[in-house]
C-alpha cells in the first residue's frame, strides 16, 4: 500500500511540474520575439515624424529638402530619412515666413495700386501773375516744370512771348484781372477748370507759382485713387471748416460750413469729379458761384465739393504751403512730398532747411537745393550734392 501511495506521489509531482515548464518555455520564446520585433528609439521617433509626413502629404504639401538626414540611418532606411528631411523642412520655413510677417507686418497689409498711371494722366495747372514770370515762375521753369513740360500749363494774366518760345501753347492768357483779388483768382480758377475738362485727362492738380511739384511722388499717390470716382485731395490751412454765408437769392441766405484744401499747397480732383462739378464750375458758372458765398478760388472749389455735392476732402501731409513753417519738413523726408513752397512765416523766412547744392544766398527758396537732391543728373547741378 505504501508503494502505491508513493508511486501516486510521483505522478502527481511530475504531473504539476511539467505544465510549469512548458509555460515558463513559452514565455521565454515570447520575449526573444519582443526583443527582435521591438525597434530602437530612433526607429520609434522615425515612425513618429513618418506619421506626421503622412498628414502632410493627405494635403499635398511636400517640401523640397533643406537638411540631410543621419547617414548611417539613411542608409539603413532611406525612406524614413527623407520623411525627416521633409518634416522639418516644412516646419521651418512655415516658422521663417511667420517670423518675416511679424516683423514686416505693412507687407501683410500693404495693398497694390488702385490704378497705373504715368505724368502724361495729369493736368498741372500753374497760377501765377505776369509780374511774377521772372521772380518766380523762372525757377520753376529751371527746376521741376522743364521735366514736366507736356503736363504743366502755366495761367496768367498778360502775353509773355519769351514764356511762349519755353513752353509754347501752355502758356495761356487768362485775359483775368492782374489783381490780387477774390474776382481775379476765381476768373483765373475758371479757365484752369475749363482748358482741364478740354484736355480729357485723369486728374487735375492746381498749384501756385512758389510751390515746387515732385511729380514721381505726385503719380505714386494718385495711383492709390480711381479717377472715375469722387477723389478731392489737398490739405486745408484752417484748424476747423470754414464758415461762410450762402445766398441763395431774393435777400435770402443760409450759413454754410465745409473743409477747402489751399491752393497754396496744392490740391487735385479726379475727372470723375470735376465732371460732377460742372453745372457750378464749367464756363462762367464758376465766378458766380464764388460770388454766392464771395469767398476766394481755393474756398469755392472746396464749397462746390464738400457742401454742395457731399464730397469729403481727403487730407494729405505731403502738401506744403508758405503758410506753415517749412523748416519743419526733414531733408530725409523731401523725396516723400508731393509739393513745397517757401515764402515768409511770422515775419521771418520760411523755406526748407536743408544743406544742398547751392548756399542760401544763390537759393533762397531752396527748389534748386531740392531740384538737385531729386535729380543729381540735371545738367546745371554740381557734380556732387552735400
Amino acid at each position: 500500500m505504501l508503494k502505491t501511495c508513493g508511486k501516486r506521489f510521483l505522478l502527481s509531482i511530475v504531473g504539476a511540474t511539467f505544465p510549469c515548464l512548458v509555460v515558463l518555455f513559452v514565455a521565454q520564446l515570447q520575449q526573444r520575439s519582443q526583443v527582435e520585433v521591438v525597434p530602437n528609439g530612433r526607429e520609434v521617433g522615425m515612425r513618429s515624424l513618418q506619421s506626421f509626413e503622412n498628414l502632410a502629404e493627405s494635403h499635398n504639401t511636400q517640401e523640397p529638402h533643406l537638411s540631410q538626414p543621419d547617414p548611417q540611418q539613411q542608409a539603413s532606411n532611406p525612406e524614413q530619412g527623407k520623411g525627416f528631411s521633409a518634416y522639418f523642412t516644412k516646419l521651418t520655413r512655415e516658422r521663417r515666413e511667420a517670423e518675416k510677417t511679424e516683423s514686416n507686418p505693412e507687407s501683410a497689409t500693404e495693398k497694390p495700386h488702385m490704378e497705373d498711371i504715368t505724368p502724361n494722366d495729369i493736368f498741372i495747372a500753374v497760377k501765377t501773375t505776369k509780374k511774377f514770370h521772372q521772380a518766380r515762375l523762372e525757377l520753376l521753369l529751371d527746376t521741376w516744370i522743364s521735366r514736366n513740360v507736356q503736363q504743366t500749363y502755366i495761367f496768367t494774366d498778360g502775353e509773355d512771348e519769351e514764356l511762349k518760345k519755353r513752353i509754347g501753347s501752355h502758356a495761356i492768357n487768362t485775359n483775368c484781372s492782374a489783381a490780387h483779388s477774390r474776382q481775379a483768382l476765381s476768373c483765373k480758377m475758371a479757365v484752369e477748370y475749363d482748358k482741364y475738362i478740354e484736355s480729357g485727362k485723369k486728374w487735375f492738380c492746381h498749384v501756385d507759382d512758389d510751390n515746387y511739384v515732385n511729380m514721381r511722388t505726385l503719380v505714386k499717390l494718385l495711383s492709390n485713387y480711381p479717377h472715375t470716382q469722387d477723389i478731392y485731395i489737398g490739405k486745408p490751412s484752417l484748424d476747423r471748416p470754414i464758415e461762410a454765408t450762402e445766398r441763395l437769392g431774393d435777400n435770402l441766405m443760409r450759413p454754410v460750413n465745409f473743409w477747402f484744401a489751399t491752393g497754396g499747397a496744392g490740391f487735385c480732383i479726379s475727372h470723375g469729379l470735376a465732371l460732377k462739378m460742372s453745372p457750378w464750375a464749367s464756363g462762367g458758372h464758376f465766378m458766380n458761384t464764388a460770388e454766392k458765398i464771395r469767398l476766394p478760388d481755393d474756398c469755392t472749389i472746396g464749397y462746390i465739393i464738400e457742401s454742395v455735392l457731399g464730397v469729403k476732402l481727403i487730407r494729405s501731409n505731403q502738401f506744403h504751403s508758405h503758410l506753415e513753417n517749412l523748416q519743419q519738413v526733414p531733408k530725409s523726408e523731401l523725396h516723400k512730398q508731393v509739393t513745397l513752397s517757401y515764402g515768409m512765416f511770422e515775419n521771418k523766412r520760411n523755406a526748407i532747411n536743408m544743406k544742398g547744392a547751392f548756399p542760401v544766398e544763390e537759393d533762397p527758396s531752396r527748389f534748386k537745393s531740392v531740384h538737385c537732391l531729386l535729380y543729381p543728373d540735371t545738367p546745371w547741378c554740381p557734380s556732387y550734392v552735400v
